[in-house]
């Protein structure tokens, strides 16, 4: 086997690409597996945060206002 990426034959390439394939094949049949086996974890759901009211003392507010210099 070549260990240099610049004198690689085609051997040593067939090797890289079908190891990155089955890898590929892995994470995907991994992924699959889960997704089907907990149906209830679902990524697209996001749950809503409602604000009810404004805080007064929250620190951004405070941040913009001092970075706030008269020139």
């Amino acid at each position: 086997m070549n260990h240099s990426i610049y004198s690689a034959d085609r051997a040593t390439h067939l090797k890289v690409v079908i190891s990155v394939l089955l890898a590929g094949i892995a994470i995907v049949a991994i992924t699959l597996t889960a997704r089907l086996t907990h149906p209830e974890i679902d990524v697209q759901k996001a749950t809503a945060q409602t604000v009810y009211e404004a805080r007064s003392n929250h620190a951004l507010p405070e941040i913009v206002q001092r970075e706030r210099h008269p020139i």
